[in-house]
């Protein structure tokens, strides 16, 4: 992500932008009074942006700090205000995990000096095997700090600097992700992401490959009850935050979910709803999800019936799961509820 993605991804009032599970950014404003004799007499400002990107494969973590648009009105100290810029990682999970850092933090520099030297990075780097599960998930808070002091005789009124949000770094070395042998170097497998949760979109449009699935979806999310099986109170999950989908890598459960499926397709439109192989059984949640259709048999307080199925053509079938399966590897979904993703369909 450029500086330029960043400022216009953040515009005015956004505290975060998200380009994608790779390349994320924020920013905030400094603003400084200056006083004399308890009396204002000048202002000081500048802009900071952080803007965290993890290269391909990789397990290492940039971000580049931009600092811009210093302005002064009035009389101020401004110019040889010390600025300290941290960034620390106060916590961990598991806890005890430790990171190699590196790059060209400035420390204390002036107002001036940083007007003039602008950007600089800070990397962090964990090794695989210290996080927890198959998938050696390690989970960070990452927090960077902007703070100064007026230098004498100044004083300054309000806050001293603060902190800047950024999405939790994420790292894993899941062996159905791609590096997962770090190209036979250990030490090297996995990749690191930021914790978000992503959307998968499919077309509903005419001429989508995948049109089928989406209008499948498209019904089950905007008309529940007239999906089958009959539910009452039917609400599938993958609509909001709150309730987002899981990634199921678990083959036995995954083939639960598509027999589950498959005898409703029968239950409501016979033995040869395939009408010879032309359609397939559609269902949503997706098969390689813990909400899918056999959810209830695994999960005593999960909701029963709370899915959708529908013979759509097997060619629209076979494409909407082709892009399921690329959007899991694309996005490192992990297996399981420490990860999650949303649906959208496009009209």
């Amino acid at each position: 992500m450029t500086y330029d993605e960043c400022v216009k991804g953040l515009g005015s009032d956004k505290k975060f932008y998200v380009k994608s599970r790779f390349a994320v950014c924020n920013g905030a404003s400094f603003l400084q009074t200056w006083t004399r004799n308890g009396q204002p007499v000048g202002t000081s400002m500048f802009n900071v942006r952080a803007v965290g990107t993890v290269a391909k494969n990789s397990r290492t973590i940039t971000f580049q700090y931009y600092f811009t648009d210093f302005t002064t009105a009035g009389t101020t100290g401004a110019a040889a205000m010390p600025i300290t810029t941290k960034a620390t990682i106060p916590q961990s999970w598991p806890s005890g995990a430790r990171y190699t850092r590196g790059g060209s933090m400035p420390g204390t520099k002036t107002f001036t000096q940083l007007k003039a030297q602008r950007t600089f990075k800070d990397t962090v780097t964990a090794k695989p095997g210290q996080g927890s599960g198959s998938a050696d998930l390690l989970f960070a808070v990452y927090e960077p700090a902007i703070s100064y002091t007026p230098p004498a005789p100044w004083k300054l009124s309000g806050a001293l600097g603060g902190k800047l949000f950024m999405l939790a770094p994420r790292w894993d070395a899941a062996s159905y992700l791609a590096n997962s042998t770090g190209g036979g170097t250990p030490a090297k497998k996995g990749a690191a992401t930021f914790s978000y949760v992503p959307t998968l979109t499919y077309s509903a449009k005419a001429g989508a490959e995948e049109r089928g699935v989406a209008q499948h979806i498209k019904t089950a999310f905007t008309v529940p009850q007239d999906t089958k099986p009959y539910m009452s109170a039917k609400k599938v999950p993958g609509q909001s935050a709150k309730d987002p989908l899981h990634r199921l890598v678990n083959k036995t459960r995954k083939d639960d979910n598509r027999k589950a499926a498959v005898k409703q397709c029968k239950r409501y439109w016979g033995a040869n709803y395939t009408q010879g192989g032309k359609l397939e059984c559609d269902e949503y949640p997706f098969a390689t999800t813990y909400e899918g259709a056999a959810e209830a048999d695994h999960d005593s307080e999960a909701k029963k019936f709370n899915f959708s199925v529908k013979p759509i053509p097997a060619a629209e079938n076979l494409a909407g799961g082709n892009i399921l399966r690329s959007f899991y590897a694309k996005n490192r979904i992990i297996d399981g509820m420490d990860d999650g993703f949303l649906v959208k369909i496009r009209s």
